[in-house]
This record gives structure tokens, C-alpha cells and sequence, in this order.
């Protein structure tokens, strides 16, 4: 795992400052505390900050093919490789190192992107091919690393594991897009269409781009997608043992390492899973990391506890406490871009101790969107069986109408808060797939603009892109078009993006098994009934697992990191809630509604109400404006 930042030039062969392409890694040194190197050549700069993973003393970056023709900046793993560089050997391709990087410049150089697909693994990386001076960036299937793109008044295009990479340049513009605003307040991150910048992009996931020489920056091409379109024929027992196959060998895939490796453990079906898988694999104790919180009511360490001890882990654990609100500062400048999912500080507390023990960590991150695990899939695989009985015209109506009326109860036993039900069925499968994916409703969103913003954001809105993902996805069903959204939009642009953060603020590499391309291949092939049964989401994984997980793990509801910030907010955060929109970048936008926002603050403070989740993805608003403006 790494960092890799540049510089390209494609308006002739103008030369590259080393220093400035040192200065952008620099910015992202804690991706790579083990080595660094820039390359330089007319019109293009490579650079590289390594976290030495495999093959440690043998694999520097930036590396250059054998035969001088190819140099590379590689972020990530191929877990295939040994596979890979053998089949190149018998094309005649010689090798001088024991790592995957020489094995993708030679893939290149044999097959050009035709290489990518052959390609098991994590990936961003850029390569620069001497012979034709064009230069390929690319990013990984599912988009588990980053990949920021910018290009410049000068015609260069700048690349970076992090928009702090790109920060660290003197020509990138620093105005904040309000589209970026609209999304963010909508999902609780910048999603891979947008960056919070203008002129700012991400490499989408499953994508590529080739620059070429005195000639615009093209679009970038897929090369990847996953197609829920066919379905696997079998019993429960078949498709089990073939599910079972594909998570064994997706595990010890990732268990190659030159370093102390180890996992993370929730307690939960997913991370259990893995650790069992581990366990089964390994001759010596799994070493495992669980976190904890010092209010009851968040904690699961206890489950963790009986994974750890039914498979003799090597376990360590560490309790949040309530006081560390401290952290949201630090936590802002991971993320450069705002960023309000708050299980990121779990997950950086949980990064922080494992690095105290490994190096790398496999975690479980994947699955629920994968084989539906999440509540919202149910709900949405339930709404769509309503939305078949009802039409549009009798829908819209009836149920919109009823939601119009209904109260927005979230204090009230879940029964009782049936609004966004109700609006949901009104609506079509994409419409409240959206709504249910999203942290603020539009209706809210709207009271909380100012009439300046409201004409920059003109008639866009943020649902627009996801609807439009779902409508067009390679599905056959509503629960399918759901699990595409949650993989093509909302993980890379939430799990993904806080894991990456997170686990390189210190250094740590994070493998994510579950995410295996051939295993969610697997999954997007099952049947309905083996993903969704009743209520029961991973249905399928759950059955299969229960040859090594207890009862309780596996058919427990579903919390995930929790943090108490509604807490937080009425307590030592109160007067950082109180002044939002009086002062700093926020208020100099003067595109909100700061009247509203101190409403909402007092009315959460005083007890009067919960907005705690709005108020958090304001305050993270606020302190990623403050940094970049």
C-alpha cells in the first residue's frame, strides 16, 4: 500500500520540476513512511511513497521495466501475481524483482490494457510508456483505492492518491463547487462523480484513462462493471459450497505478506467470517483487533470476545470513550473533502491499534452490498413486490399523499415512523431507493439554502446521478438495481473512502476479502431468495457460515460502528454547533439559511429534537471549508 502522485504535461514535452512532484508526495508521506522516489523525463514526473508490503527490500518506486521502455507509480495489491508473472515468463518476459509492480508493467507491455482484467487486486497506478509517451491511470474494480485527477491552467494534468496531494500544488485552483455542496449535504460525502473542488476529479472505479501527448485528456473508458443480469441455477446446498469456495479462496488470497498481518473483528457476520476463514487457513493464531465504546447500549465487544476465543485469535481491544469528540479536527484532515459517516472514528481507533501489532489488516467490508445485507435492501426488495401490485397512478397519490401528512417521528417505536415508507412507495423503485439512501431528504435539504445558492445549484440535485445509475444498471429486479447503486456509488464513495483514510492516516494496509471481484460476481448471479429470505439479508452467506459461527452472531440485528454525537453535540461539540453559520468559511459562502441552521442547533441542544446527523455533516462541512478556503 501506497501513495503515488505526478505530473503530466500534454501540450508538448515541457519539462517537470522534481521538487514540486516531491512536494505533492510529501502531502501524502503517511501513505509510505518506507521509501520515496520521483522519476522525471520531458513532459512527464512520477512519485511514490512506499509502504513496504511485499517483497521489502527488492520492489522501489518509481520502477522501470527491464528493458527501459516503461516506468510505473503502483498503489495496492495484485494478489494474483505469482500466477501472472509465470504465464509471462513462458511469453519470454524477464524479471529482476520478487513484487507484483514489475509484474504489471510487464502485463503492459504484452497485452496493453487488455492487461487490466487479468489484474486480481486493489490498484491505482500510474504507468508511462516511453515508446508511445502516452500515460495510463488507473483505478481498481470496485474503487478501493483513490485516484484524484486535475488538470491545469497550463494544459498539465496532476494526479494523487488524495486531493492533498493536489492541494500541494501552486496551480490548482481552490473554488468549492456548490453541485459538490448539493451532493455532499444529500449522501454525507462527495460522491466519485464530483470532487469538492472545481476542475477536480476522480478516476471512476472500473475505469481508465490514457493520456497521450498534444491532445486533450480523453474521457475515461471502462474496463469493468458488474452485471446483475443472469442468474446461478442450484439448491441452497450447491450454490453454498460454491459461495464457500469463492470466500476461502478470497481470504488466503490476501493472507500473502512479507509483514505482520492480522484482521479487524466487529463481532459481527462478516468480519467473524473472515477471521474463521483465517483461522482455518493459518498454522498460527489470527491476530485480531476489536474497538469498543464506553456506553453499553454502542458496545460489541462481547461478541468479538467469543469470536476471538472459539478461534484462539491473538485478540486486542480498546475502548472509545465518549470524550473523544477531540479527534473531529484530525478526522477532517484525513478527508480533505467532507466526509460525516462518524463510524470514521471507530475505524480510525480500530487503524490505530492494529498498527500497533501489523501492518496489514483484512477486514469485511463488501458483503453487505454484495449479497444485501443491509435493512434498506430488504425494505427496498419488499417495496418493489408493493410497487407490482399498485400502478403509478394509484401509488402517487395514495401514498404520497399520506406521506405528505404523516409526522417525521423519529422518537416514536419504528412502526409509528412510516413517512419515508410512505414517500418511498409513492415514488419509483429508483426514486426510493434514493431516499433511503440519503442522509438529508431534498424537502430538508431546500429549507436550508439561501436564494444565492439556490440559483448556483440551478435544477440539479443530487438524487439525479443515482436514479439515473439504477435505471440504466444490468439488473432484473429492484433489489438488484439496489445492490448495483450500493456498489457502484455508495461504497466507494463511503466504506471504501473511510477505510482508505483512515487506515493510511497511520500507515496501515486494509484488504478487503469479501470484495473479491469473483466472489461479488458469485453474488450477483444468486437468486433473490438466496440474498433476501423474509427479513433476513446474506441469507445465503449466513446459512453457509453456520458451520462456524454461533447462532447469535450470524442472525443478530445489524448495528455497525455507532459513535454518540447526538451526545456530543448537546454536550463539549454545543457551541461548535451554536456557531456553524455565524462565522468561518461556512458563513462567508453565504449559502445557507443561518437562521434555520441556529434553529435546528438550539432545538437539538435544548432536547427539543434529534438533528444530530445534520449537524455533524455541517460541522465536517464547515472544517473541510475552513482547510481549503
Amino acid at each position: 500500500m501506497c501513495g503515488i502522485a505526478g505530473i503530466i504535461h500534454t501540450e508538448g514535452l515541457k519539462p517537470v520540476d522534481p521538487d514540486r512532484v516531491r512536494r505533492m508526495c510529501d502531502a501524502i508521506a503517511h501513505r509510505g513512511p518506507d521509501g520515496e522516489g520521483v522519476w522525471t523525463a520531458p513532459g512527464v514526473g512520477l512519485g511514490h511513497r512506499r509502504l513496504s508490503i511485499i517483497d521489502l527490500a527488492g520492489s522501489p518506486q518509481p520502477m522501470m521495466a527491464a528493458e527501459g521502455d516503461a516506468m510505473i507509480v503502483f498503489n495496492g495489491e495484485i494478489y494474483n501475481f505469482k500466477d501472472l508473472r509465470a504465464e509471462l515468463q513462458a511469453l519470454g518476459a524477464t524479471f529482476r524483482t520478487d513484487g507484483d509492480t514489475e509484474v504489471i508493467l510487464q502485463a503492459w507491455r504484452h497485452w496493453g490494457v487488455d492487461c487490466l482484467p487479468r489484474l486480481h487486486g486493489m490498484f491505482a497506478f500510474a504507468l508511462y510508456d516511453l515508446r508511445q509517451r502516452t500515460t495510463l491511470l488507473v483505478r481498481d474494480r470496485f474503487g478501493v483505492k483513490p485516484l484524484f485527477t486535475a488538470r491545469l491552467s497550463d494544459g498539465a494534468v496532476i494526479f494523487g492518491s488524495e486531493l492533498k496531494a493536489l492541494l500541494a500544488h501552486p496551480s490548482l485552483r481552490r473554488e468549492i463547487d456548490p453541485l459538490a455542496v448539493e451532493d455532499y449535504l444529500a449522501w454525507g460525502y462527495v460522491p466519485d462523480h464530483r470532487s469538492i473542488l472545481k476542475g477536480v476529479e476522480k478516476l471512476p472505479a472500473g475505469h481508465y484513462q490514457l493520456l497521450r501527448p498534444d491532445a486533450p485528456p480523453p474521457a475515461p473508458v471502462q474496463w469493468w462493471d458488474i452485471s446483475f443480469a443472469d442468474r446461478a441455477k442450484g439448491n441452497a446446498d450447491d450454490l453454498g459450497a460454491h459461495l464457500l469456495h469463492h470466500m476461502r479462496d478470497a481470504v488466503t488470497s490476501r493472507m500473502l505478506s512479507d509483514v505482520p498481518l492480522g484482521a479487524f473483528l466487529s463481532g459481527g457476520v462478516d468480519s467473524s467470517s473472515v477471521v474463521a476463514l483465517m483461522a482455518e487457513a493459518s498454522t498460527t493464531p489470527v491476530k485480531t483487533c476489536s474497538i469498543g465504546f464506553d456506553v453499553s447500549a454502542l458496545d460489541e465487544t462481547a461478541y468479538a470476545d467469543r469470536i476471538a476465543e472459539q478461534f484462539h485469535t491473538q485478540h486486542w481491544k480498546r475502548t472509545v470513550s465518549a470524550d473523544d469528540f477531540t479527534l473531529v479536527d484530525k478526522l477532517a484532515g484525513m478527508f480533505d473533502e467532507p466526509f460525516a459517516d462518524a463510524s470514521a472514528l471507530p475505524t480510525f481507533r480500530v487503524c490505530e491499534l492494529a498498527r500497533e501489532h501489523v501492518t496489514v489488516a483484512l477486514s469485511g467490508d463488501g458483503a453487505d452490498e454484495a449479497f444485501a445485507g443491509y435493512r434498506r435492501q430488504t425494505f427496498q426488495h419488499r417495496e418493489e413486490q408493493a410497487r407490482s401490485f399498485l400502478p403509478a397512478v394509484l401509488r402517487k397519490p395514495l401514498f404520497g399523499g399520506l406521506g405528505a401528512i404523516w409526522p417525521k417521528a423519529d422518537w416514536a417505536p419504528r412502526p409509528l415512523r412510516a413517512k419515508t415508507t410512505l414517500l418511498s412507495l409513492a415514488a419509483s423503485g429508483e426514486e426510493g431507493y434514493a431516499r433511503a439512501l440519503a442522509a438529508t431528504s431534498p424537502e430538508l435539504r431546500e429549507t436550508l439554502y439561501s436564494p444565492d445558492f439556490k440559483r448556483l445549484r440551478g435544477e440539479y440535485r443530487a438524487e439525479q446521478p443515482l436514479i439515473e445509475l439504477m435505471r440504466n444498471a444490468p439488473a432484473r429486479s429492484g433489489l438488484d438495481r439496489a445492490q448495483y447503486a450500493d456498489l457502484k456509488f455508495y461504497m466507494p464513495g463511503d466504506i471504501l473512502t473511510k477505510v482508505d483514510r483512515t487506515s493510511m492516516a497511520v500507515s496501515l494496509e486494509a484488504r478487503e476479502p469479501l470484495l473479491d471481484h469473483r466472489l461479488v460476481e458469485f453474488g450477483a448471479r444468486l437468486p433473490e431468495s438466496m440474498r433476501v429470505r423474509g427479513t433476513t439479508g446474506k441469507w445465503l452467506i449466513k446459512q453457509t457460515m453456520r458451520r462456524y459461527l454461533p447462532e447469535d452472531v450470524l442472525f443478530r440485528p445489524k448495528m455497525g460502528f455507532v459513535t454518540p454525537i447526538a451526545q456530543w453535540l448537546r454536550g463539549p461539540l454545543a457551541s461548535q454547533a451554536r456557531g456553524l453559520a455565524a462565522s468561518g468559511a461556512l458563513a462567508a459562502t453565504g449559502w445557507f439559511d443561518s437562521a434555520r441552521i441556529e434553529g435546528l442547533a438550539e432545538d437539538h441542544i435544548a432536547g427539543r429534537a434529534d438533528h444530530s446527523r445534520l449537524i455533524w455533516q455541517l460541522l465536517m462541512l464547515r472544517k473541510s471549508f475552513d482547510r481549503l478556503g
